[in-house]
């Protein structure tokens, strides 16, 4: 393994930080240094893409070096060439590059970083990987390994919640194990129920069963789903709430017991349980209803010692109710309508978290305007959002007042099919909801890609159906949604 430069436009060379600001400086979200704080001053990347774009560009803005890292087909990717060192760890396969805690370790112990930042995705939710860092002195950016494990399981990380007075949906008490009381409790709890995996996420290990002559397919299958995906075929019964609306609410904890919230994200607009569409604030949530959700967040998260940014997501139902579905230990794809809301850079205060400061959880910062986040990835929407990878042979950005764009992609850049398929996160900010979707539409407009199939067209669409602008949608939107032909005129 050796540090290497890639073809391509060149790196800024590896240089002193330039003074950074002091950890003490003033921020709502922070009440000021702990004894004994470390000083961050070499962050690796162990993601690629645009969230490693991303938080170098946070890193280079605190005056950090950084460290990106590559497999061979990511030679070059834009985090490769506009970090500070880079490291080829592997050929493009995950499961020998980004998956490989050794490599990583290695990587960090050659350049001499202190700190990795995990990103979203890979290792982000790894707890041996957390506690392999810890093992090696390195700073892991995110919660701790016992944290990550805890909520990584999903009955245990219910039964905890439960605990803590979060509202949880009516279901199992922890795993069920054999058909027989599986379909007891399913039948007491009265149909239709969700057979979920513990270990799962992405929709992998779960089904809707409706009527109970369903049930032991659903069963069995889901066990079959998740002992494949995870290895591990343990599974929970839970009430399906009907017409849910998935929202879930940001928080910042210091590992200390103090933790903050920075409102909620919408996130209903799902294709396979995986999101398409976020906005912040939620058009079904008022401010009571925010400040209940937040509220049990809290709780939540001071009940784990939680540590970083993080996610308490939230099954809202047509009765305004909400319940806890899962908490995710990592900052999230969608964070930028947070940003973009609260006016803040997440990235920076997980870091800032990391270093030592303490969180003031008397703080909440103000939510002004509206942000919309389109995941413009690399699918065919008229076959089901099928993957599409292949070659950009021509990629321009839109702009304007309100438009930000988080990607690593450009005109001849080659999505690989070895990875996630996302292109870019356009985001739109409006001082109104109607605002924002006007903005995005045309944002939408401008945006050229081509090469390879995306979800611009569905996206156009979607900014012109009336539910959708009605803010009248939940989970299911799409099972009624039909693609048109061509992408919807700019109105």
């Amino acid at each position: 393994m050796r540090s290497s430069t890639p073809q391509g436009p060149q790196r800024p060379s590896h240089r002193p930080p330039p003074p950074r600001p002091t950890t003490g400086k003033e921020a709502p979200p922070f009440a000021g240094p702990r004894p004994h704080m470390s000083d961050i001053q070499k962050i690796l990347i162990a993601n690629r893409g645009e969230i490693a774009l991303r938080v170098i560009r946070t890193c280079h803005e605190m005056g950090i070096n950084t460290v990106a890292v590559y497999s061979t087909i990511d030679r070059d990717a834009l985090h490769v060439r506009f970090a500070d060192e880079a490291v080829c760890i592997g050929p493009a396969a995950s499961s020998e590059s980004y998956l490989r805690p050794d490599r990583l370790i290695a990587a960090a112990e050659v350049t001499g970083a202190d700190a990795i930042h995990p990103g979203y995705g890979f290792l982000a939710e790894n707890a041996e990987f957390s506690q392999i860092c810890a093992d090696n002195d390195i700073e892991f950016i995110g919660p701790s390994a016992e944290t990550i494990s805890l909520m990584g399981e999903k009955s245990k990380a219910k039964e905890e919640m439960h605990k803590a007075g979060v509202p949880i949906v009516e279901g199992s008490d922890g795993t069920v194990g054999d058909l027989d009381t599986a379909y007891e409790i399913a039948s007491d709890i009265g149909f239709p129920v969700m057979v979920k995996a513990v270990a799962g996420g992405g929709g992998t290990g779960m089904r809707l069963v409706r009527e109970a002559d369903g049930f032991e397919r659903a069963f069995n299958g889901a066990r079959s789903e998740a002992d494949a995906a995870f290895g591990n075929p343990e599974v929970y019964i839970e009430k399906f709430v009907e017409k849910p609306r998935h929202v879930e609410i940001q928080v910042l904890g210091d590992g200390q017991g103090n933790v903050m919230h920075f409102g909620e994200r919408e996130c209903s607009i799902q294709r396979r349980h995986q999101k398409l569409l976020e906005e912040c604030p939620s058009p079904v949530v008022d401010e009571e209803l925010r400040e209940e959700m937040g509220a049990a967040a809290i709780r939540g998260a001071e009940a784990v010692d939680y540590e970083g940014a993080g996610t308490v997501e939230f099954l809202v139902g047509a009765d305004r109710n909400f319940y806890f579905m899962e908490m995710n230990t990592r900052i999230q794809v969608e964070h930028p309508v947070t940003e973009e809301v609260t006016d803040c850079d997440l990235v920076e205060y997980q870091i800032r978290v990391s270093m030592g400061e303490t969180v003031d959880s008397e703080e909440r910062p103000p939510m002004e305007g509206h942000a919309i986040e389109c995941r413009i990835n690399a699918e065919n929407p008229f076959q089901n959002f099928s993957p599409a990878p292949g070659d950009i042979t021509a990629f321009h950005q839109p702009g304007g007042h309100g438009i930000r764009i988080d990607t690593a992609a450009y005109s001849g850049y080659r999505i690989p099919p070895t990875y996630d398929s996302m292109i870019a996160k356009l985001i739109a900010y409006g001082k109104t909801r109607e605002q924002a979707i006007r903005k995005m539409r045309r944002a939408l407009a401008e945006f050229v890609v081509e090469g390879v199939d995306t979800t611009i067209p569905f996206h156009r669409q979607l900014m012109n159906d009336d539910r959708f602008k009605q803010g009248n949608f939940d989970t299911r939107f799409l099972d009624d949604f039909e693609m048109h032909a061509a992408p919807a005129e700019v109105a």
